[in-house]
């Protein structure tokens, strides 16, 4: 009986763990790789890496791409809405409400644009004869704390689309060569433009809303592509949309490269000396600054690994330089207080005159 018992309770558990797997549905966080504390940047970020990865069309021998590329979606739909990410973590899968849920394809296009990046060719390895609309380029400011960090901008646009209309239309033209027999032996070659005959269209904008991620190091006048989001041409393609980095003027910070320049003033009696200070860096955090020992107007520090991350390789960071400047008292010292700065330092005159330019 005990055996039959505990049989009987393996059984159970069983059932137990397979129900409780069922209810619980996919798991989101694991399909896009994130923690369950990530923040939404994280999870754009995630899909936006994951979804070039397991795009079907880079997959064709997988006979799961198209599930994997749909549950990607849908885990990057609910955990990138702060209601249906809150009811599937209180009660998994079954528990989000019915309703509208967005399209894949909407939500991939939203990152890359409507053709995605074309895996396997680009748009100059397309057809040349099909037409296509103009390219538009816009200039995205970013800020330099954007490139330190990484963000994502949402810009939503006006997109003219092409709808079937009433009526037909003239599409396809093209110049042919007409042969005419005007007699025996006598022919006459003209040149005539020939049309198809296409359903009319209309154009009607449409809102749409698109993710641009600001990589971190990301380099002014960097081109993002949103293929097909481009102007409109009703006999053919779309043409692309790029937006075109321009990284803003910051009041504390100078980009070089990788590499951050700042200035920092300082008092005559600190830099005779020494003193302590912080540097408030583009992300909030500190730069802790010492100086022991006399420090001149135009003095350098270097700061390694300060600086902003490199775009190809974000592990590794430029240095933070800082050049001091020197304040000077404005009030004028009297003979005493000159005899007695005299007689601390201890130095007499120097009066070289030279060629600062030419670095002697």
């Amino acid at each position: 009986m005990a055996v039959k018992g505990m049989n009987l309770c393996n059984v159970c558990c069983l059932l137990l763990y397979f129900t409780t797997a069922v209810l619980a549905g996919r798991d989101f966080y694991k399909i896009l790789g994130v923690s369950k504390s990530a923040s939404v940047r994280d999870i754009k970020k995630a899909y936006r890496k994951l979804a070039l990865q397991l795009h079907p069309d880079r997959n064709q021998d997988d006979p799961q791409a198209q599930d994997k590329f749909a549950d990607l979606g849908a885990a990057y739909e609910v955990l990138s809405d702060e209601e249906k990410r809150k009811q599937y973590d209180a009660y998994g899968e079954d528990g989000l409400k019915e309703g509208h849920h967005g399209s894949h394809n909407d939500i991939f296009s939203s990152f890359f644009g409507d053709f995605g990046f074309m895996f396997g060719g680009n748009r100059q390895q397309q057809d040349k004869n099909i037409p296509r609309g103009n390219d538009i380029v816009l200039d995205l400011e970013v800020t330099l704390e954007e490139v330190y960090s990484g963000n994502f901008v949402e810009v939503v646009r006006n997109k003219p689309i092409a709808k079937e209309a009433p009526g037909k239309r003239k599409c396809n033209c093209r110049q042919e060569m007409r042969t005419t027999q005007l007699g025996p032996g006598r022919f006459q070659m003209t040149q005539e433009v020939v049309c198809d005959e296409c359903p009319n269209i209309k154009l009607v904008n449409e809102e749409r809303t698109l993710e641009v991620e600001i990589e971190q190091g990301v380099r002014d006048e960097m081109e993002y592509p949103f293929i097909g989001e481009g102007e409109p041409h009703i006999d053919g393609e779309p043409g692309d949309l790029r937006f075109r980095i321009k990284v803003l003027k910051h009041p504390v910070f100078e980009r070089r490269g990788d590499d951050l320049y700042t200035n920092v003033t300082i008092s005559l009696v600190e830099a005779l000396i020494g003193f302590e200070m912080e540097i408030t860096h583009l992300d909030g955090h500190k730069v802790h600054i010492v100086r022991d020992k006399i420090t001149k107007p135009g003095a350098r520090l270097w700061k390694k690994g300060e600086g902003l991350p490199n775009f190809d390789n974000i592990n590794i960071r430029g240095s933070l330089i800082i050049t001091f400047d020197v304040e000077f008292p404005q009030t004028q010292l009297d003979d005493q207080q000159k005899d007695g700065i005299q007689n601390i330092l201890k130095q007499g005159s120097v009066q070289k005159v030279y060629n600062g330019l030419q670095g002697y």
